[in-house]
């Protein structure tokens, strides 16, 4: 029997994909060095077929308050979360100790129906209302410390090294979450699932916990969108805060939560977001991080590619003030599609009249951090904002 090669040749990685999608033959293609993938041979023309037609400007809803709503609730469907909200929070408050100007407590609450979850939450001292910030931890491979990544685990001395040494590497030897409630603002920091009391998750089980949740008709990303905008529904709830001066902030797979939650949630005023933001497209090339799997399901949400590219979905906040910081030098998203997010979310902010109110900025000489320039540069645009 002839061999047409039908079924044989399904799934080429890395720069043997590229080769292919180049023209190169099969045999030069297997002999390219991999970088790194796990794309299909077929990838350029899958993506070919993205062209997001519910995009704000593609769609053929011309109402921006329709639009909006109709994005929103697309991006919901595919959450295969429910909203939650008729699970009452019940909080417990425990472990009260002062900071330097500021309270600080771990409370545990009910954001889904599923199990309780711990968080510090940090109040300024005086009468209050205070603004408040939503702060969103990162992934980075580490899943001991969730909250302690940007809270100072004042609770706990061994997590207390742990996150110092995180800080140290990533943050300037800083806990963000402490400057903001030196500065004013109310801080609520949760583990996401995973990390912290929570987990700690080995890396390698990443991809089989999200799989088990895609069995059970639900989704690993779905629940964490879903907590994420819950968690600033109880913070915009809290009496010692004014529920119209609700932010979120976040770094890394934190900034992916931060604009996220400002796009699904009417509680966040304003969000910023430290090193994720780019065009789908120009993020699934090969030797990118996303296409190892494992870390990529947190931020995944099946579907959503046939309807919104990754820029549409944070311009669902539109116009609310939204800032975006991205170094130059981060190895996990192209220049090309940073640039690419930036422009298709100025047209929308521009659409709005409201140019002023979206910030973005490459960091030249920076890659995926978040420095006490960056931090300033944050805390300054929140004073400014709320």
């Amino acid at each position: 029997m002839r061999d047409h090669g039908i079924g044989r040749r399904r799934f080429v990685t890395g720069a043997a994909a590229a080769a292919l999608a180049a023209g190169a033959t099969g045999e030069q293609a297997a002999a390219a060095e991999p970088i790194g993938g796990n794309l299909p041979d077929f990838h350029p023309l899958l993506k070919a077929e993205l062209d997001f037609p519910l995009a704000w400007g593609r769609s053929p809803i011309r109402d921006f308050t329709a639009w909006r709503r109709a994005a929103r609730a697309q991006v919901e469907e595919l959450l295969l979360v429910d909203a939650q909200k008729d699970v009452p929070y019940e909080p417990a408050h425990t472990d009260h100790a002062q900071g330097d100007g500021y309270t600080r407590e771990l409370v545990t609450l009910s954001l889904t129906r599923y199990e309780r979850v711990r968080g510090a939450l940090l109040t300024p001292d005086g009468p209050g209302p205070f603004p408040a910030v939503l702060l969103l931890h990162d992934h980075g491979a580490k899943f001991d410390i969730g909250k302690e990544k940007f809270v100072r685990p004042w609770y706990d001395d061994t997590r207390l090294a742990s996150a110092q040494a995180w800080a140290d590497k990533l943050l300037s030897g800083r806990f963000v979450g402490d400057e903001l409630a030196r500065r004013g603002y109310v801080v609520l920091c949760l583990d996401a699932l995973g990390w912290g009391d929570r987990g700690p998750v080995a890396y390698e089980q990443q991809q089989a916990l999200a799989s088990n949740f895609y069995n059970l008709g639900s989704s690993l990303a779905g629940l964490m969108a879903r907590e994420d905008a819950r968690a600033a529904g109880f913070l915009a709830g809290l009496d010692r805060v004014d529920p119209g001066r609700v932010a979120a902030v976040g770094f890394s797979m934190g900034a992916y939560r931060a604009w996220q939650t400002a796009a699904l949630s009417d509680h966040v005023a304003a969000a910023a977001s430290v090193c994720w933001m780019t065009g789908l497209r120009e993020m699934m090339v090969p030797g990118n991080n996303t296409l190892r799997g494992q870390s990529a399901y947190y931020m995944l949400h099946p579907g959503l590619a046939r309807h919104l590219d990754i820029p549409d979905v944070a311009s669902i906040a539109a116009p609310q003030p939204l800032y975006f910081l991205d170094g130059a030098d981060d190895t996990l998203f192209t220049a090309e599609g940073v640039e690419a997010a930036y422009d298709r979310m100025r047209t929308v902010w521009r659409s709005r009249r409201a140019d002023d109110r979206l910030r973005t900025e490459i960091w030249p000489g920076l890659g995926h951090v978040f420095t006490d320039r960056m931090q300033d540069a944050v805390l300054d645009w929140l004073d400014d904002v709320l």
